[in-house]
């Protein structure tokens, strides 16, 4: 039977990473908290005492620099959920049943299933709705029993909203029966609007002049850095004096990357700034960049194209998952098969030819927006 809607003015609950967790996924709840309440819904937030395990985590930490304030305009966090004790999951959803009328989920990795599918069973025991905004069905990294996990916590939702058509496959896939909708990928507007681009080099300490190339994120191998290090020879080669700027923390061992940089034939063109990126500087270097470059062995969707979408600046995306969907070819960016340096090469060189670059205007056009994740959280509230 399905679970009652929740009316306007209800209370909601958001559940996922927030403050003080950093990184794309916590924004998200942010963003997603803020856009259902301006359609009527106050929002509660409710996110982590323990999200992973240290031995788990790759990065140097999981939350924000101490002293960091609470996002504005929303209330703080409740810290509640331990992913490893079953009875904080109990107690968390013990309390949601009192506290709200229903709740959203950010569902990004088989690993939250326990703990979420727990809560979200309880929640619809007690005739509450719940919703998942599905990040990643599958992890980009596959293993053993990735598959059932998040087939446990898709069958105790009311509805799930995908943010890529690819991600919405793997839902319908995995249980055909859940009402599905795809949303684009809403476009990351909290990072300000694009500051003048030799400012912005000369607050990054970068060249001021000449070809500027972005990867941007935390570094794992399905993201496919090696393979752009691999391509670069080939634009140093056909263009004068090109720049490749790498902003993000290693999550793999950065040695065989630090490596093939040392290769190349102008290492000093190259640099690695190994760190979380804070929030005041990523308009920085995107504002820098004249191209941001995503060359992905494996993808569903990248919060890191809609950064650009909002800062207009065209990206080069390989050929996977829900990256396509985001470019419209050779005007806000080109698509590229993965893990072929040579492809990669070319499209950089052909993006960055003046005639190119005067086309080339970002993938604005092709954004989501918060309103209409809203509405398709809203519509899934009601089944």
């Amino acid at each position: 039977m399905a679970a009652p809607s929740v009316s306007p003015n209800r209370l909601l609950m958001h559940v996922g990473p927030a403050y003080p967790y950093r990184g794309g996924i916590a924004h998200f709840t942010e963003l997603t908290a803020r856009a259902l309440r301006n359609a009527g819904h106050p929002p509660r937030l409710c996110t982590f005492t323990r999200q992973y395990p240290a031995w788990l985590f790759p990065g140097r930490t999981q939350t924000v620099e101490p002293g960091t304030p609470p996002p504005a305009g929303l209330p703080k966090p409740d810290r509640r959920i331990d992913t490893l004790n079953p009875l904080t999951w109990h107690r968390t959803a013990r309390w949601m049943q009192q506290e709200a009328a229903g709740a959203v989920m950010q569902y990004w990795m088989p690993f939250m299933a326990l703990p979420f599918a727990y809560m979200a069973w309880q929640m619809r025991r007690a005739g509450r709705p719940v919703v998942g905004i599905i990040h990643n069905a599958l992890p980009h990294e596959r293993h053993w029993g990735d598959a059932q996990l998040s087939r446990l916590f898709l069958h105790q939702l009311s509805g799930a909203v995908a943010l890529s058509e690819s991600v919405a496959a793997d839902v319908r896939a995995l249980t055909p029966a859940l009402p599905t909708e795809q949303v684009d990928h809403p476009a990351y507007t909290r990072f300000g609007t694009r500051p003048d681009q030799t400012d912005a080099r000369a607050r990054l300490d970068l060249p001021t002049e000449g070809l500027l190339v972005l990867f941007f994120g935390f570094v794992r191998r399905y993201k496919g850095l090696d393979v752009l290090l691999d391509a670069w020879p080939a634009v140093q080669e056909h263009r004068p004096n090109p720049f490749l700027c790498i902003a993000g923390e290693a999550y793999d061992d950065p040695a065989p990357y630090r490596a093939q940089m040392e290769a190349l034939p102008h290492p000093d063109r190259v640099r690695w700034d190994d760190r979380y990126i804070p929030e005041d500087q990523v308009a920085d270097y995107f504002a820098a960049a004249d191209l941001v470059v995503q060359p992905y062995r494996h993808a569903t969707q990248s919060g890191v194209v809609q950064i650009a979408a909002h800062m207009n600046r065209p990206v080069i995306v390989t050929d996977v998952g829900g990256l396509p969907e985001t470019i419209d070819s050779g005007r806000t960016g080109f698509v590229v098969p993965p893990e072929d340096p040579d492809a990669l090469a070319e499209a950089i060189i052909h993006a960055c030819q003046p005639e190119q670059q005067r086309i080339l205007t970002g993938p604005q056009a092709t954004g989501g927006s918060a309103e209409a994740l809203a509405q398709a959280v809203d519509r899934m509230l009601k089944h």
